[in-house]
């Protein structure tokens, strides 16, 4: 199956298959470096490889989801999930703190525990000093006074990261640089130049996901021996289309994220429930990984705050989708051509 062919009939029931392989596609969520080989500086797959046929139909679709979103927002209808999502997340957006301080202690404790890790499953070392400063770091959550020292931490390790793994393989984790602003931020009662702290490690959560996704498309091939132990995730579908397809639905919903309260308070749910449902396939190495990515998420979808919906300008969302597209495709070929002389097409 290399290229998608669906006729007229058909068109109608693919927004929805798309969803629900959204649901299912568990990995699309399971960072692929955590279980299988991979190459950062290999030969990426070339852009015509990348931009074909699928490609197309993929893009018009995440468009057309993301437009039926913008159009609901300001409608009875969209109103009213937004009170029914305020509603069942009072308790998370009174504690949202509580939560980022929570789940960073679990997380730099179970690191610590696991042992050789820097900061992700993939991320080695063999220093005994950065064990002590996961524990340090997870201790200063404990009050809110201390939690900038424990962002400074988070950084120090980051550059630890860029230092011996390079800046192309840590692209894949500016989350980790939003958390520690988050908790930097509201250690110390502040915002970023008039931004505030849940939208800096939002927006943080918005890239790292959409850098992920061009890599689904770069490197397919990385997930196809996951693909082949776990045959279920495919649904069916070829395993060059079920990447193609992961990576849009997760690039949809990772820049769903950037957008508007509803919009991205309904992708954060959507992304939320596909990494805890990757946990139940691969075991708590997923879930030690992906604690803080969740976090993010369950707090993006407590948040009502921020700037208003632009429900008036619609047409805004097909052109800063398809400006994402383009400017994390051309980032990607032209950071990985620029640092590991590999060939753009």
């Amino acid at each position: 199956m290399g290229r998608l062919r669906i006729g007229p009939s058909r068109v109608a029931v693919w927004p929805l298959a798309i969803v629900v392989n959204a649901l299912l596609a568990t990995s699309a969520s399971a960072h692929v470096k955590w279980f299988c080989a991979f190459d950062v500086a290999g030969q990426p797959r070339g852009l015509e490889n990348v931009l074909c046929p699928d490609f197309e139909i993929l893009t018009g679709l995440s468009v057309l989801a993301l437009m039926s979103g913008c159009l609901m927002e300001g409608t009875p209808v969209g109103l009213a999930m937004i009170r029914s999502i305020d509603r069942a997340t009072q308790f998370l957006r009174d504690n949202t703190e509580m939560l980022f301080r929570a789940g960073a202690a679990f997380f730099f404790i179970s690191i610590w525990a696991v042992g050789g890790i820097l900061l992700t499953p993939e991320l080695k070392t063999s220093s005994p000093a950065i064990g002590a400063l996961h524990l340090a770091i997870a201790a200063g959550m404990l009050s809110r006074r201390t939690m900038p020292l424990s962002a400074a931490g988070i950084a120090i390790i980051f550059g630890i990261a860029v230092w011996e793994y390079g800046i192309f393989h840590l692209a894949d984790y500016p989350v980790f640089l939003g958390v520690a602003a988050y908790l930097a931020l509201t250690g110390l009662r502040r915002d970023l130049f008039g931004v505030r702290a849940i939208d800096v490690v939002r927006y943080s959560a918005g890239i790292t996901l959409m850098w992920a996704s061009i890599e689904k498309w770069a490197y397919p091939e990385w997930s196809f021996p996951l693909l082949a132990q776990h045959k279920g995730m495919t649904l069916g579908f070829d395993p060059e289309f079920f990447m193609r397809a992961a990576g849009a639905i997760e690039f949809a919903l990772a820049f769903s994220l950037m957008w508007t309260p509803l919009v991205r308070r309904i992708g954060a749910i959507m992304l939320a429930g596909m990494f805890v449902s990757a946990v139940a396939e691969f075991g708590k190495v997923d879930l030690i990984g992906h604690t803080l990515i969740i976090v993010v998420l369950a707090a993006i979808v407590a948040d009502n705050g921020g700037e208003a919906a632009l429900v008036r300008r619609p047409w805004l969302a097909p052109l800063a989708y398809g400006a994402s597209v383009g400017v994390f495709l051309l980032a990607y070929y032209v950071g990985h051509t620029a640092l590991f002389g590999t060939a753009m097409l």
